[in-house]
């Protein structure tokens, strides 16, 4: 039956969106991305040709404004429903900052990254920086993180012993159960996940449709999750193999590292450090050749009171080819890289500046030491070049180097430069909370891992929940105003090139697995048994996520056993071990599905982005380019929701059909084809509880717009 009122209703709405003089704001529409700004990327010296989008005979004139300059632009186009204005800018060496001045009769609006608005701060503004390019390669990558020790045990032999040294006081274990929950001070519990384990499952892993693995850090360390480093020069003989191992372990109860002469040996004696490097090499070879990429964690604000220059546990000290660390000796040529407060106590000298007040994390003291500098410039370039070719650096802490911001950024701007020296398709990526912009100006970071416009706002929407599970809030649950005003203010912080290639992650290595975060459990793994994490979680919301993640702009990024539904509390609990033969096989046969979505249409690599309807639990937007055109639509209610929505803002006009290509529900996932008819601009559609559908415009008459 027609429902007569509900068509006569949209009657009247197509005729007051086409009809002049009234303004229609929501037509208006520019970005960063290729569709209006071309060439996205360029050189200093180059013309660019800039766009703005509004509604068909809308406006009398437009015009691009930045600092004084103010240029009127043309009609360059109309399609569909909408002009387009253009004009072409002669790039400078510098940023060229920019917002367009919109004129009707005798009013007029502005528009930037926020929409029309009245605030003109420069954050809001568009920019391109010519001359800054983010490598293509991880422009909407599928990357893949993983914590070694806790991926797969490909090589028993290389495996930390019991006994084999004290770390942190007690003496470190090697776990024999493989499914065996982390303890809460699990940093010295190793499972036995190594390099080699990562090569017998590269298969698997170019099966899922990875792009990319970030490796947290691999480099010789004390700890299982190496952000203490021991030698930056070498990676960590335990996750490659031993040529030499002799030596004794400690006895029972003993924290004197001198006596461990079996951990010195390893991870001393160049031999052994060697080959490990020789099987890092091999495994980036064997990436390379299925097309994966390979990221590598650089820990430079801190190193660990075990490494070589400052030696603390004093297992350098007598080895031939070792300078004397900083601890031992006040002559130690690396004095310089930490800052000691007591100047008189050598030897074996405790005073110094520690991350955070930790002792077993050394401050390096970057400002007091230009060889110090020097030393981790040449190591940023050094695993990006032959032979160890890495493809890039996820930099943690990044914005606590040194001792001020203003030296921070002179570092940062000095690694780009080495770095890109060495490598010009090299990612530098880093771990930042908080807002970005200073770093993301073209001469620092590429981009970081995406907290503020990406994983904490997804995390509120969908389950109510903080990224730790330390919170939970009911009024941003389901809150889509709440979600589409905070991606809208903290993507501001990106220009386009950085965003294309932000790392999205719903889970990591720091905060609760997101699964987990579906079941709604407020606090820590000290609060729980080992089951409360998998108790009352909803893989219907996890699989929402997961869409929205694939179809988002930025590098979807799954952290470990995500995909085979590991769950977890924070830190240590987030860092279990990958189930091996015990997979969720319907989360793991839908991330593959999913990924290869990501991966089938270009529009969700560089796409525009448009949001399109948000209600309670409710969200829909668009990417678009000016060939494909497809609408993500949520429902994270625990209700059947009807869902009527415009979708003319991204140029889909009557005569275009939505053809659904990817479904979700509480059921798992299907990629059935139902057509939803495009009328006055407007799709209805029936969802089911906890569901996403991702639909593609189809032309009625002419088949696939594409």
């Amino acid at each position: 039956m027609i429902d007569h009122d509900y068509y006569h209703m949209l009657a009247r709405a197509d005729y007051i969106f086409r009809m002049r003089p009234v303004f229609n704001p929501e037509a208006i529409f520019s970005d960063e991305t290729e569709n209006f700004v071309s060439p996205m990327e360029p050189e200093p010296g180059q013309k660019v040709r800039i766009r703005l989008r509004t509604a068909f005979s809308n406006v009398d004139e437009v015009f691009l404004l930045s600092g004084p300059l103010k240029v009127c632009m043309e009609l360059e186009k109309t399609e569909g429903s909408f002009d387009y204005y253009s004009t072409e800018i002669e790039m400078g060496e510098s940023i060229f900052r920019y917002y367009f001045e919109i004129h009707i009769g005798k009013a007029y609006c502005f528009y930037n990254k926020i929409g029309v608005t009245r605030d003109l701060s420069d954050k809001y503004s568009f920019s391109i920086c010519p001359g800054f390019h983010t490598p293509d390669w991880a422009k909407g990558a599928v990357m893949y993180q993983i914590m070694v020790d806790r991926f797969y045990n490909g090589d028993p032999r290389n495996d930390v012993l019991n006994m084999e040294y004290s770390y942190i006081n007690e003496g470190v274990v090697r776990v024999m159960d493989w499914n065996k929950r982390p303890a809460s001070m699990g940093v010295r519990e190793f499972y036995g996940g190594d390099l080699a384990g990562v090569l017998k499952k590269l298969d698997y892993l170019q099966e899922l449709g990875v792009e990319v693995i970030y490796f947290n850090p691999l480099f010789v360390s004390p700890s299982n999750h190496k952000y203490d480093v021991q030698d930056y020069d070498y990676i960590d003989p335990h996750l490659g193999s031993f040529v030499v191992d002799e030596g004794d372990l400690l006895p029972f109860g003993c924290q004197d590292n001198t006596l461990a002469s079996r951990f010195v040996c390893r991870v001393t004696r160049k031999e052994n450090l060697e080959s490990a490097n020789q099987m890092f090499i091999h495994l980036v070879e064997e990436c390379h050749k299925r097309g994966i990429r390979v990221i590598l964690d650089g820990v430079f604000n801190h190193c660990g009171s075990f490494n070589k220059w400052m030696d603390r546990e004093r297992i350098y000290e007598k080895q031939p080819g070792y300078a004397k660390g900083a601890y031992v000796s006040g002559d130690s040529p690396y004095r310089s890289f930490f800052h000691f407060t007591n100047e008189h106590q050598w030897p074996y000298n405790g005073f110094y500046d520690g991350w955070w007040g930790h002792s077993t994390l050394p401050k390096l003291n970057y400002e007091g030491s230009e060889k110090l500098e020097q030393y981790i410039l040449d190591i940023g370039c050094k695993w990006v070049s032959p032979p160890f070719c890495a493809d890039g650096w996820r930099l943690d802490v990044a914005a606590d180097l040194g001792h001020s911001p203003e030296y921070n950024h002179t570092f940062w701007k000095k690694f780009r430069s080495a770095v890109k020296k060495a490598n010009p398709e090299a990612i530098i990526l880093a771990e930042h909370y908080g807002d970005p912009g200073s770093w993301l100006q073209g001469d620092e970071w590429d981009t970081v891992m995406n907290y503020d416009a990406f994983m904490e706002p997804l995390t509120w929407f969908f389950t109510g929940m903080e990224k730790h599970s330390d919170s939970y809030d009911e009024g941003l649950r389901g809150n889509a105003d709440s979600f589409m005003d905070t991606m809208r203010y903290h993507m501001t912080s990106f220009m386009g090139p950085s965003l294309q290639v932000a790392m999205n992650e719903l889970s990591n290595h720091d905060h609760s697995r997101f699964l987990t975060r579906t079941n709604q459990k407020v606090g820590r793994m000290d609060h729980f048994d080992y089951d409360a994490a998998s108790d009352g979680i909803v893989p219907a919301i996890m699989r929402e996520a997961v869409v929205l993640q694939m179809t988002w702009p930025g590098a979807p990024t799954i952290y470990y056993g995500d995909e085979a539904g590991v769950c977890g509390f924070t830190d240590p609990d987030n860092r279990r071990t990958y189930p091996w033969g015990h997979e969720d096989e319907k989360m793991l046969q839908f991330h593959k599905s999913a990924i290869h979505l990501h991966k089938t249409y270009k529009v969700f690599r560089s796409g525009s982005l448009i949001f399109l309807h948000g209600d309670y639990n409710v969200l829909a937007y668009a990417r678009f380019d000016d060939r494909e055109k497809i609408v993500v639509l949520f429902n994270n209610n625990a209700e059947e929701k009807e869902i009527d929505f415009r979708v003319r803002p991204a140029g889909i006009e009557d005569g275009t059909v939505l053809r659904s290509i990817f479904m979700t529900n509480e059921s798992g996932y299907n990629e059935s084809e139902v057509d939803f008819p495009v009328s006055f601009g407007r799709i209805r559609v029936h969802m089911s509880k906890h569901s996403s559908v991702v639909l593609k415009a189809i032309k009625e008459t002419e088949g696939d717009l594409t």
